[in-house]
């Protein structure tokens, strides 16, 4: 990680109030893709991780039966509970919570572990440990939506901020959710820079290393 935890919290509470405003169509296919690729059930509890403003929380409660929603920024979780509230949805918990740490009770069942465009700040070894962590929730499924080289990317248009950001290749992403026993389902590409991957248990592609379409 290029800035302590500490720094990157202060750094998205003072762009909070204009978060959504400034997301890319990028950012924006992605969540879109995150957020069709989850589906859960009435039945089901989401773990969002690197919530934000709520984006992909926000939009997946009506279908779950519980979402917490965990982030780092007061700022930014301060918006998703905004929103949370005028969309009348009680059953989304914005609450502090690191990739490392979600800080959710022991005895809690998650289904579903869903984030987008977060994942990058990490340096690799601790998106390894990231991954460890969302697997050792019992999840069946996590959609991670985020800045991934597919090539090398092109050092004249990066698609983030070199300062802030440390994005893994793909498949270093891929390989660390094989390492924790889940099948890689989907890759899909929605730009040279960002990927969308599904990750479930006991199941895997048709075509290994194949990139799938959109769900249907």
């Amino acid at each position: 990680m290029k800035k302590t935890v500490e720094e990157h919290a202060a750094r998205f509470s003072e762009m909070a109030d204009a978060y959504d405003d400034s997301k890319s169509d990028e950012y924006h296919a992605c969540a879109s893709l995150v957020i069709e690729y989850a589906d859960p059930s009435a039945a089901d509890t989401v773990l969002d991780l690197g919530a934000g403003t709520g984006a992909i929380a926000l939009a997946l409660a009506p279908d779950a039966e519980r979402v917490l929603a965990r982030d780092i920024s007061e700022g930014m979780m301060d918006e998703g509970r905004r929103k949370a509230e005028e969309a009348g949805l009680s059953n989304v918990e914005f609450a502090y919570g690191e990739f490392r740490d979600p800080e959710i009770d022991p005895d809690q069942r998650v289904d579903v572990v869903t984030s987008n465009f977060a994942l990058h700040h990490l340096a690799d070894d601790e998106k390894r440990e990231a991954i460890r962590v969302m697997a050792a929730t019992g999840a069946r499924r996590v959609v991670l939506g985020d800045v991934a080289f597919f090539e090398e990317p092109d050092p004249a248009a990066p698609f983030y901020g070199p300062e802030v950001d440390d994005p893994a290749t793909v498949g270093t992403l891929v390989e660390a959710f094989t390492d924790e026993g889940f099948a890689v389902t989907t890759v899909e590409r929605v730009h040279d820079q960002v990927a969308v991957i599904v990750a479930e248990r006991g199941q895997a592609l048709s075509e290994p290393g194949a990139e799938t379409g959109g769900p249907e």
